[in-house]
């Protein structure tokens, strides 16, 4: 089954048209994506590592959950899907907390084109990690750290081999929303 996503200009409006993911990439047509990141009481960020199988950055470490949004779906009703699907929790739409959206455009010598506005939301994991139950075609595992443990891994992302080294700056903006809504 091959999903439509909405195609959009570069500055982010919509055109009308719709496309198959996979032409979406190969074609580098401008698409939205929701990237939702959990965070706990305690002040865990909660990460997933990319499934092996993923054809970009697998194995590495990132945002709690992220996915394209299907054509004619909110932003909102395509977060509140991708979390059900990922790691098997229900949310609501207030349960998300924007905190901006981030244009992400690469390109990677496999030939795919990401033309991508991360619509980018912080929540309260509300649930014990231990019930969490992901998707094993998208994640390999999760894991909750501290901010200090996330900041301390994300010095050496050149060449730990742990996060997508290129987002450093988007991380480090999450971290700070994330301490900001925590104090």
């Amino acid at each position: 089954m091959n999903e439509y996503i909405d195609i959009f200009t570069k500055t982010g409006k919509p055109t009308g048209k719709t496309a198959p993911k996979s032409e979406i990439h190969t074609k580098g047509y401008y698409h939205n994506t929701a990237h939702i990141w959990f965070y706990t009481k305690k002040g865990e960020i909660l990460l997933a590592q990319r499934a092996a199988s993923k054809t970009i950055y697998p194995l590495l470490w990132d945002v709690s959950v992220a996915g394209h949004i299907d054509a004619g779906e909110t932003i909102k009703q395509g977060a509140i899907r991708e979390v059900k699907e990922e790691i098997g929790l229900t949310i609501s739409e207030t349960d998300l907390e924007k905190i901006g959206v981030f244009e992400c455009f690469q390109s990677y010598p496999n030939g795919i084109t990401d033309n991508e506005f991360h619509h980018t939301f912080i929540t309260e994991l509300q649930v014990d990690f231990s019930s969490l139950i992901f998707q094993i075609e998208e994640v390999e595992a999760l894991k909750l750290v501290s901010i200090s443990e996330f900041k301390d891994l994300l010095k050496n992302s050149e060449t730990n081999n742990h996060f997508v080294a290129s987002n450093y700056n988007y991380y480090m903006k999450v971290i700070d929303a994330i301490r900001y809504k925590r104090h």
